[in-house]
């Protein structure tokens, strides 16, 4: 006895309509979803070969499947042609070449099938949704976002959006910034990504567009466009650079963005965890932008090598550590910001370079004070630049003839291969006087161990002390190079009575002894309790040399 099942048509469509209001998907597509899957379980039941549709039926609120065959007087392909005769018993009208549609039962499919068409309304459903979320947050990209830490993924946080969730991977996370579950977080949209596996929107904390931003939120002038942020530059959680320009005459645009009392870049600091934010002024002119970036730092002259897009910035001696920052942070940060190539040059090594290159220069027969300033102006600074230098290069030099040229280059070769003399001799002093060095203190080093007994350097040793020394002195040691070479520890355990792990501890003692010994470093004298106790008394009294002694053996 069959069982009758009562079909409510209504349900499904309901389902759909429930679907589409809860994802933020169009019926349409849940609708194909549908049909989609339902073509899919039915080629898995009946075959891949045969012609297979799926429509959805909104009245009856069943998804309909029909299989399709052309209708033939011969049959070739039984999975899509059926014969005349038995296609005019469904239609009377049928003839040769017309496409028959068959209805197929939905209710049969079977388990498999079911859940063939599960899977696929399911990834339907899903990629559905990742387009929508694509579609909203394409046009947010390089904005703020704002969201609530839900939980962590191999240090990615990921942060609930409302509609959506992002990633906030460990590269883009602040190293100073630590979050909790349920955490409220700014991040800046660095990425949407629509063919992502895991999450398709990327946030940052680490990125300059951040700080952008974040002005741009404190401050109504850059808003409304009167006051611009040129360039920003970053080390995340540690400094800041940002360099500002004003359209209009009247607004400071470093006053703008600092605010009454320091209130607008206080909020920009106290979203960036205490990150130090500079703001300086932006200029057209390179070299003033460059001595502006690098605020507090007071600059004496730029040289500019538009070449190498490079400039090199001459400050006095005592501003030379504050313009290169604490582990070069300013330096850095103001050639991000400027884009140039910086280096710092403080005005003492200017002078040497200088008076290097005068001398390297003065050399040369026919060069007086006036050409040797303008060769280095042109950056020519010794003999070996003025023999590499290319004749067109040198031409341009004011002062510089044809002939001069030839004269000075070929009067170069001499000055080179003299300089490469005097530095082969300065180079054998050096070495020479490295070398006597070295003796004195392989002298100084003996000395001190002639004049200790060897008493009073087993004694130094670390955890040898007057009773542990007799316990040695009983096994014939009677030498820190001979603690320092023993390996039968089993055998010496028991006639020192000490314990191997003990004995252990002493030759590593006695080898680190020799080792600082070794390199001139002085050793004090250890202790033993333990040895003390046992009422044991060194056979040598330790006399330390007189002053005038002393002084003897070192002269």
């Amino acid at each position: 006895m069959k069982k009758e099942i009562d079909r409510d048509p209504t349900k499904l469509t309901e389902i759909l309509d429930q679907v589409s209001k809860d994802k933020g998907i169009t019926r349409k597509i849940l609708v194909e979803a549908l049909e989609a899957a339902m073509l899919t379980a039915a080629r898995k039941v009946h075959g891949m070969d045969k012609d297979i549709e799926a429509h959805f039926n909104e009245t009856s609120g069943d998804c309909e499947m029909f299989e399709f065959k052309t209708v033939v007087d011969r049959i070739e392909n039984p999975a899509t042609e059926i014969l005349v005769e038995e296609a005019g018993k469904l239609d009377s009208q049928a003839q040769p070449g017309d496409s028959l549609g068959l209805k197929l039962e939905t209710g049969d499919m079977g388990r498999i099938a079911a859940q063939t068409a599960k899977q696929v309304i399911i990834q339907r459903v899903r990629e559905a949704e990742r387009e929508n979320i694509f579609n909203e947050y394409a046009d947010r990209k390089s904005e703020l976002v704002t969201g609530v830490v839900r939980r962590f993924e191999r240090g990615n946080l990921v942060v609930d959006l409302g509609r959506a969730e992002a990633v906030l991977p460990l590269r883009e996370q602040c190293p100073r910034e630590s979050y909790r579950v349920n955490d409220r977080i700014q991040a800046y949209v660095a990425d949407v990504n629509k063919q992502a596996r895991g999450s398709q929107i990327v946030l940052s904390r680490t990125s300059p567009g951040l700080l952008i931003k974040l002005f741009e939120m404190e401050v109504p002038e850059i808003y409304e466009g009167i006051v611009k942020i040129e360039a920003a530059a970053r080390e995340p959680g540690a400094r800041s650079k940002v360099a500002v320009s004003s359209s209009d005459r009247d607004v400071d645009p470093v006053g703008a963005c600092v605010g009454m009392k320091g209130s607008r870049v206080q909020a920009v600091v106290q979203e960036l965890r205490g990150e130090k934010v500079d703001i300086v002024p932006f200029d057209e002119d390179p070299a003033r932008f460059v001595c502006n970036a690098l605020a507090p730092a007071e600059v004496s002259r730029v040289l500019i090598d538009d070449a190498n897009h490079a400039m090199e910035i001459i400050v006095p001696d005592d501003q030379l550590s504050l313009a290169i920052g604490r582990r070069g942070q300013n330096v850095r940060l103001a050639s991000q910001l400027t884009g140039w190539k910086l280096d710092i040059v403080s005005e003492s090594k200017v002078k040497e370079i200088k008076d290097r290159a005068f001398k390297s220069l003065g050399r040369l027969r026919g060069v007086n004070d006036i050409l040797m300033q303008t060769l280095y102006n042109y950056g020519i600074r010794c003999a070996d630049d003025m023999l590499r230098a290319e004749p067109a290069f040198l031409a341009g030099i004011p002062g510089m003839t044809p002939e001069l040229t030839e004269r000075l280059k070929a009067d170069a070769t001499r000055v080179v291969q003299e300089e490469k003399a005097e530095a082969q001799v300065l180079k054998k002093e050096e070495e020479e006087e490295a070398r006597k060095q070295a003796r004195l203190m392989l002298t100084e080093a003996s000395r001190r161990n002639t004049l200790l007994p060897e008493v009073d350097r087993l004694l130094r040793v670390k955890g040898i002390g007057p009773g542990t020394l007799g316990k040695l002195e009983a096994a014939d040691i009677q030498s820190v190079e001979e603690l320092a070479g023993l390996e039968a520890l089993d055998v010496l355990a028991e006639k020192t009575t000490l314990t191997k792990e003990r004995l252990d501890q002493l030759v590593h003692a006695a080898q680190a002894y020799l080792s600082k010994e070794a390199a001139g470093v002085d050793v004090e004298p250890s202790s033993d309790e333990a040895g003390a106790e046992d009422g044991y008394a060194p056979s040598v009294r330790l006399v330390p040399p007189a002053p005038a002694a002393a002084e003897g053996a070192r002269a």
